[in-house]
């Protein structure tokens, strides 16, 4: 007669399972899953914040900050980018394209 699982030896062997899936592999293109349930992910080159230029979006949910590229093709560049959520002086972002650069910030007065 078989032997009936225990609930800890199911979940276990669920958890392994599970386990088993988040393979991750750097490749050319964008993020993607695979027949083998392995994600992934497009090269990404740091860029380290330099200057807070100020907040952006309809809620002011966005920061504007200037970012120095540390490596790849645009190694040395400065570049205006948007982030979204906490960022400081200094941070180091993974950024996945350095040619576009965020609009210029307009200062709109309220009232005129």
């Amino acid at each position: 007669m078989p032997r009936k699982e225990s609930k800890k030896e199911k979940k276990a062997q669920r958890k392994e399972k599970r386990r088993g899936k988040k393979d991750v592999i750097f490749s050319e293109g964008k993020k993607e899953k695979s027949d083998s349930g392995a994600v992934n992910f497009s090269p990404a080159v740091p860029g380290k914040v330099e200057e807070l230029v100020g907040r952006t979006g309809s809620r002011g949910e966005v920061t504007q900050v200037r970012c120095k590229i540390l490596d790849g093709r645009d190694q040395g560049k400065v570049i205006r980018r948007n982030v979204k959520g906490p960022v400081r002086i200094d941070d180091i972002l993974m950024l996945r394209e350095t040619e576009i650069e965020a609009r210029k910030l307009t200062q709109v007065k309220r009232g005129s």
